[in-house]
């Protein structure tokens, strides 16, 4: 019967290590892949070791933990193991078993309250927690490797077995549980062990060796208990003098593995382990060509190929084995007289340091990894006596468990803020630390690699932090951002301070670029700031572009269009950055939100530079674009000074590094250019219109084609949607306006009157003809005769023949006074058009706004017109100016054989004025028929002035063919008044009769001394002589030559002199022969 209960609890006991083996398989690779998630995330800062896994280093890391404490004696130094018996759960002396576990929790052992690391790190206990215990039916070697939290472990027992008590865990159950150690790893190390501390175990008296394992197969199973007056096992070897890899190849046999695969592999694992030891990563300085390195290398190449036997007691492979690895491992320091007392095989870096983060690991619990464990306390005292072995001192202690922290919160999402918190309060002691000036060599590394992973990590995140945290940033995103900045500020210090030559000072990145605000941490953190706002600036841009991930790509966007987008978007930046991030960066800066404002500004300043810098010419989109970056501008200044308001300087750095982006400016530059282009355009119109002047229509077509383009020129100009043109408006007019002037002068070149008025013939005294002659000249009346004109052209007598086809005379204008008033016409479009565009100008520059009243809009509109006064004072003198020149023309040069050419030539009674009138009457209505409307009055009011004063000539310089008697008079006065009906009744009103008057008045006074007698003439040319000369003139004193001024009146002396001149009469001779000494016509 005991045979049979025997043998089923060896079944049990090895179908639960299969099932614990397995679990603890799986439990590693799903570790494994956290651990892996967490290295993309954050790299381990002290590599790896060729050849051996993670795994693999925590196996050894927990064999060195378990050789440290189990070689440890005194009162609660070492791993303690409970008997399996239910009646010795208790069994022993509390101080020589000391148990973890034994708390008020029912054996949860520490909590937050108990835990001094946890409270001192600010870690809270955790949540539910089962008690951790083990079934007495089963041996503390037996504990499972499956994850999850350190939970009640049920025996496998077959079906009807009863069930035992538990117990809490041991530290060892604990620490191989947390380690993902196997049972067949555990059981080969405490068999090791137990071969290498304690040496043979002899037979014990019955009294005191109650139960001893004799099978070491089994000793994975069995506990060793121990009476209270049983005496304690000395140890035979210290733990600095235990090799244990070469322990463990010694004492493991090929019958200790399930094949000689495994055990095959396992060498190999314990080769390379020792290579890595003592000749990759030493502590001592090793010549690697030495005779011990180069014997292990020839062994551990053999050993690739084939296992070593062990079994063999004389095998000289092992021995070889034993003295290469003596020799390294025992090696003293440079300049030591003797050799040291402890062995050198796991204490050089990195080695070290890898394996002890691989202990501290485990105070975090396997379900909950945000969880430390309450037992925390223990475990870390434990681990302290791992310290001579692996070469680990309370500094390098502090800079790897800050490092354990920081790789947990970042392995497990950064979801519990606590384990930054911890990794933060160590990074404490170690600033504290990194300040001794007697540093270590390895700690210098450690602690530059440790500060570098954290510094590193968190600062990738922070200087895109939009990006890192903005989706969360209303949970978990707030949190963890001051964790990581946190974290930042902390390395940062500590590394500026104490480690040289990581490119970090107090002089930060935001100085060098203007920017910071007197402090380590703001300068940091205003340095985040741009460099996360560039970064989230240039996705949006990019998005915009169609470059980034976005769905929507609008690669045929105006890029008008995207920068008026952008412009929005970098505004909701501004706000969302305002909103979300600035309350928490200002607990270390000032005023962050107007560092982002400025990075922001700066940045579509350098993207509107570039899209300005392409624009050849204002054009709607570029206005478009101007108009939306000088909102934007005026968006972020305003947040900009909120920010900076509260501020000690009000900010001034950070408003110095605004660089405005002079939109108005711009506009006006623009605008500028673009008027000179239109102007440039408009000029060239006037050089056509100067090369080719229309003829035979009402107007030139060059002035139309400038008048629409000056109006194409406004309309597009008001229609550019920009505030700045209005200061413009004047610009643009007085650019229109010059050419319209330069147009005018080009129309009004038409020479002047003075060149078609004849000149004057010398004076003399009229000859008297002779009784004879007279008769001759009655006789020949009737008949066709020819004179001689002042000029020399020859005209016939007007009695019987008409001078200009009989009695329908045809017009005499000439083409050239046809293009003069085709000119009239062109100046008075000119001129409407001029008005027009005048109005438009004032109109649009002093528009009322659109919600201003339509009394407003009335008021605007009645504003008197300024803009283009003087092209329109111009257009109406140049319109007198070409009237004139064309009405001298038709009147001087036309109509020359009617009028001044023929008219009292030979005689008043013969050649009278009606023919000339016929053809004045034509030459008015082909003038009416050319010029429009409203150039009409003026040039009937100007052919009016011209032929009065063509009359006058006739009176007054008619030369030697014209000779006048005071008989005359009344045919002459009768004619003018003819001449004068032809204007009131041909004009057809055009011009009014009182003002037919008013210019008729000089040629009436003039007609009216006509019918003086030549003694009163004399005297009235005495008494207007003596008036316009100065001082007295004596009865004998000769009167001068009155000058000629052609301003034709009765009293001007030098019209009643030609007068007197023209006057066929005694006494007028002899008059202008004794005063002036006229010579006689010839």
């Amino acid at each position: 019967m005991g045979r049979l209960q025997h043998h089923q609890r060896s079944r049990s006991a090895s179908s639960f290590t299969r099932s614990s083996e397995t679990a603890a398989t799986e439990l590693d690779a799903r570790s494994l892949g956290s651990i892996a998630a967490a290295a993309e995330a954050v790299d381990c800062p002290f590599g790896g070791v060729d050849g051996l896994s993670r795994a693999e280093l925590r196996e050894a890391a927990y064999e060195v933990f378990f050789m440290s404490c189990r070689a440890t004696g005194g009162r609660g130094g070492g791993l303690n193991y409970f008997p399996a018996g239910g009646d010795g759960a208790g069994g022993g002396d509390g101080s020589s078993s000391p148990t973890i576990g034994a708390g008020q929790r029912g054996g949860t052992g520490m909590n937050v309250v108990s835990s001094r690391v946890k409270r001192a790190l600010g870690l809270k206990a955790r949540r539910a927690s089962q008690p951790t215990t083990v079934r007495s039916s089963l041996s503390a070697s037996s504990s499972p490797g499956s994850p999850g939290r350190m939970r009640v472990m049920r025996d496998q027992q077959p079906p009807g077995s009863p069930g035992r008590s538990r117990r809490p865990m041991t530290s060892a159950e604990i620490m191989r549980q947390q380690m993902r150690v196997t049972d067949q790893s555990d059981a080969r190390l405490r068999k090791t062990l137990m071969r290498t501390l304690v040496g043979q175990v002899r037979q014990a008296p019955p009294p005191l060796m109650r139960r001893v394992a004799l099978d070491a197969s089994r000793l994975d199973i069995w506990t060793l208990r121990i009476d209270d007056d049983m005496l304690r096992l000395q140890v035979g070897k210290k733990v600095e003098t235990i090799m244990l890899p070469l322990e463990l190849l010694r004492q493991l046999k090929l019958t200790d593995f399930a094949d000689s695969g495994e055990h095959h592999q396992w060498q190999r694992r314990k080769l390379k382990l020792m290579e890595a030891g003592l000749i990759l990563h030493p502590s001592l300085p090793l010549d690697r060509l030495n005779a011990p390195v180069l014997r292990f290398r020839e062994i551990m190449q053999a050993a690739d190929a084939r296992a070593i036997d062990t079994g063999k007691a004389s095998d000289t492979t092992m021995r070889a084995l034993c003295d290469a690895v003596h020799a390294l491992a025992w090696r003293s320091a440079p300049g030591a007289v003797s050799p040291g007392d402890a062995c050198h095989w796991a204490d050089g870096y990195p080695l070290n340091v890898i394996l002890y983060v691989s202990l501290l690991q485990a105070i975090f619990d396997l379900k909950e990894e945000t969880v430390v464990l309450d037992e925390v306390d223990e475990l870390l005292e434990l681990m302290k006596r791992t310290w001579t072995t692996l070469g680990i001192d309370k500094m390098l202690h502090n800079v790897c468990f800050a490092w354990v922290f920081f790789q947990q919160y970042v392995a497990t999402g950064q979801i519990e803020p606590d384990l930054a918190g911890a990794a933060l309060t160590i990074l404490t002691d170690v600033a504290a630390d990194a300040k001794n000036e007697d540093r270590h060599p390895v700690y210098a590394r450690v602690l530059s690699s440790v500060l570098g992973a954290i510094h590193d990590w968190t600062e990738k995140r922070l200087l895109d932090y939009h990006d890192k945290f903005g989706k969360g940033i209303a949970g978990t995103g707030s949190g963890a951002m001051v964790n990581a900045l946190s974290l930042a500020l902390s390395t940062s210090k500590i590394i500026s301070e104490s480690v040289p030559g990581m490119g970090i000072t107090l002089a930060t990145d935001s100085e060098n670029e203007g920017g910071g605000v007197g402090t380590f941490a703001g300068n940091r953190v205003d340095y985040y700031v741009r460099c996360s706002m560039r970064s989230v600036f240039t996705k949006v841009l990019e998005n915009e572009l169609g470059q980034g991930n976005s769905t929507i790509i609008r690669r045929d966007d105006d890029p008008s269009e995207i920068l008026a987008r952008l412009a929005k978007d970098t505004e909701q930046l501004a706000q969302s950055e305002r909103d979300n991030f600035s309350p928490v960066l200002k607990r270390w800066h000032p005023f962050p939100g107007a560092a982002a404002v400025v990075t922001l500004h700066s940045c579509y300043g350098v993207v509107l530079k570039q899209y300005v810098a392409k624009a050849t010419g204002l054009t709607n989109e570029l206005a478009h674009v101007l108009h939306a970056a000088g909102r934007l501008e005026k968006a972020l200044v305003h947040m900009m000074v909120e920010d900076v308001a509260d501020s000690d300087d009000g900010g001034k750095a950070v408003v110095r590094e605004v660089v405005p982006y002079e939109v108005e400016s711009l506009v006006r530059r623009f605008l500028k250019t673009w008027i000179d282009e239109r102007l440039r355009i408009a000029k060239e119109c006037l050089v056509r219109a100067k090369d080719t002047e229309s003829k035979g229509e009402p107007y030139a077509r060059s002035a139309v084609e400038l008048m629409k383009l000056a109006k194409a020129t406004i309309d597009e100009f008001f229609g550019i949607p920009v505030a700045a043109r209005d200061g413009m408006v004047q610009d643009l007019a007085d650019g229109l306006g010059a050419i319209f002037q330069e147009y005018i002068s080009f129309l009004a070149s038409c020479g002047n009157k003075q060149s078609y008025l004849p000149s004057l013939p010398p004076l003399t005294r009229c000859n008297q003809d002779s009784r004879i002659i007279r008769l001759w000249r009655r006789a020949a009346s009737p008949c066709q005769a020819t004179v001689t004109s002042p000029r020399g052209g020859v005209y016939h007598s007007q009695s019987n023949v008409s001078f200009s086809g009989g009695n329908n005379p045809r017009p005499s204008t000439s083409r050239g006074t046809q293009r003069l008033y085709i000119r009239l016409n062109t100046l008075h479009y000119l001129l409407s058009h001029i008005h027009a565009l005048d109005k438009s100008l004032s109109f649009f520059s002093h528009a009322p706004p659109p919600t201003s009243t339509a009394a407003g809009r009335h008021l605007a509109q009645a504003q008197p017109t300024h803009h283009l006064d003087h092209p329109r004072a111009a257009a109406q003198s140049a319109i007198v100016r070409v009237a004139e020149v064309a009405a001298y023309r038709l009147i001087f040069l036309d109509s020359h054989h009617s009028f001044y050419g023929g008219l009292y030539v030979g005689g008043v009674a013969d050649a009278r004025i009606r023919p000339a009138l016929r053809t004045l009457k034509q030459n008015l209505s082909f003038l009416v028929t050319i010029l429009v409307d409203r150039a009409q009055p003026v040039a009937v009011r100007e052919v009016m002035k011209a032929s009065f004063q063509a009359f006058l000539m006739v009176l007054l310089a008619g030369g030697s063919e014209r000779s006048f008697t005071a008989e005359d008079h009344a045919v002459i006065d009768e004619d003018f008044r003819s001449l004068k009906r032809a204007f009131c009744t041909r004009g057809e009103g055009l011009v009014a009769e009182e003002v037919v008057e008013a210019e008729a008045l000089a040629a009436e006074s003039v007609v009216a001394l006509m019918g003086q007698t030549a003694e009163q003439l004399v005297e009235e040319f005495g008494i207007a002589a003596c008036e316009t000369t100065t001082g007295a003139v004596s009865d004998r004193q000769q009167l001068p030559m009155p000058p000629t001024t052609r301003r034709w009146s009765r009293t001007d002396p030098n019209t009643i002199l030609r007068v007197l001149c023209h006057r066929d009469d005694e006494a007028a001779s002899h008059f202008l022969k004794r005063t002036f000494q006229l010579p006689k016509r010839r």
